[in-house]
C-alpha cells in the first residue's frame, strides 16, 4: 500500500476503548431514488460522544446515507428505504414512528448556512422550542442563551440579538444553525459537509467547535476534507459507488486501511 500523510491525531494509534453501548445502529440499509439503490446494505454503529467522519467521492451516497438517519430522504417523491435504523433502541422506520418526531432528536446542519431569513438571532435559535411547544418562556431565554454558548458564538452576538440572522457573517450563521439545532437537545447531529462553503479560519473554528461538542453530544459528519476527517473525527467510513466499503478507526483508515479501494482513495489516486 502506499504511504499516506495525515495529522498526528490519525498517525497515533490510541489505546483500546472500553466497549459502550451503540447509539445508533444501522442494519442493512438500502436507499432509492430509482429502482436501483444509492445506498447498498450499509450497516454500522455510532457511539455515544464520538464524531464519525464519512469521506469519498461525489456522489457514492454518502449524504443520502444521513439523510436516512433523520428520515429526510423520504421527503423526495419516489424514493424508498429499506433496512433497519435504531436510534437510543428505537426503531426510527417503525409503523408508529413519526417522522417529524426523529427530527426533533437527529438534528441537521446542512452544507450552506440557512438562517430563518424573516427571523432575528434570538428567534432563529428559539424557534425549534416555540414550535415544538412545552416550553416555559422564562426558560426559552436561557435555553437560547446555553445553546449560543455551545455554539461558540455567544460572545459574538449577545449585545444584538434582535438583530437579523442574516446580518451575521457565513461562519457566525453556521454556528447560529448548530446553536438552533442544539436548543430542542438532540441526541444526534448529522452535518452534511458544514464547512465547505466557508473560508478556511470559519473552518477552523467550526472544526474546534465540533471537537468541543463531542462532550456533550454524537456527531456524524460528512466531509469531502480528509485532513479534515482525520482531525476532528474518532472513526471513519469511506463510501464507493454506495458501499460502504471500509467502516473502523480513523488512525486505521488514513494510516492502515484494510481495503486497497480505501487506500487508493486515501493516496490521492481517484476521486
Amino acid at each position: 500500500m502506499s504511504e499516506t500523510k495525515t495529522d498526528d491525531k490519525a498517525q497515533a494509534k490510541p489505546a483500546a476503548a472500553t466497549p459502550v453501548e451503540p447509539l445508533l445502529v444501522v442494519e442493512n440499509l438500502f436507499a432509492y431514488y430509482t429502482a436501483e439503490p444509492s445506498v447498498k446494505n450499509v450497516s454500522l454503529d455510532v457511539r455515544p460522544n464520538e464524531v464519525v467522519a464519512l469521506i469519498g467521492p461525489s456522489g457514492c451516497g454518502k449524504s443520502t446515507f444521513i439523510r436516512c438517519i433523520n428520515r429526510l430522504h423520504e421527503e423526495i417523491p419516489g424514493t424508498k428505504v429499506q433496512g433497519r435504523v435504531r436510534l437510543a433502541g428505537t426503531d426510527i422506520y417503525g409503523p408508529d414512528v413519526d417522522p417529524v418526531a426523529i427530527r426533533a432528536h437527529v438534528g441537521m446542519v446542512f452544507q450552506k448556512p440557512n438562517p430563518f431569513p424573516s427571523m432575528t438571532i434570538f428567534d432563529n435559535v428559539a424557534s425549534g422550542l416555540l414550535l415544538r411547544g412545552g416550553t416555559k418562556r422564562r426558560d426559552v431565554k436561557d435555553i437560547v442563551e446555553d445553546s449560543l454558548k455551545k455554539a461558540a458564538l455567544w460572545d459574538e452576538v449577545k449585545d444584538k440579538l434582535s438583530a437579523p440572522g442574516l446580518s451575521l457573517s457565513g461562519g457566525q450563521q453556521q454556528r447560529l444553525c448548530i446553536a438552533r439545532t442544539l436548543a430542542v437537545k438532540p441526541k444526534l447531529i448529522l452535518m452534511d459537509e458544514p464547512t465547505s462553503a466557508l473560508d478556511p479560519i470559519s473552518t477552523s473554528r467550526i472544526e474546534e467547535l465540533i471537537s468541543e461538542m463531542k462532550k456533550f453530544i454524537t456527531i456524524m459528519i460528512v466531509t469531502h476534507n480528509m485532513q479534515q476527517a482525520s482531525r476532528i473525527s474518532d472513526r471513519t467510513g469511506f463510501f464507493l459507488l454506495g458501499d460502504l466499503v471500509e467502516f473502523g478507526p480513523t488512525w486505521q483508515i488514513f494510516n492502515k486501511p484494510k481495503d486497497d479501494r480505501t487506500d487508493q482513495y486515501i493516496s490521492g489516486r481517484f476521486g
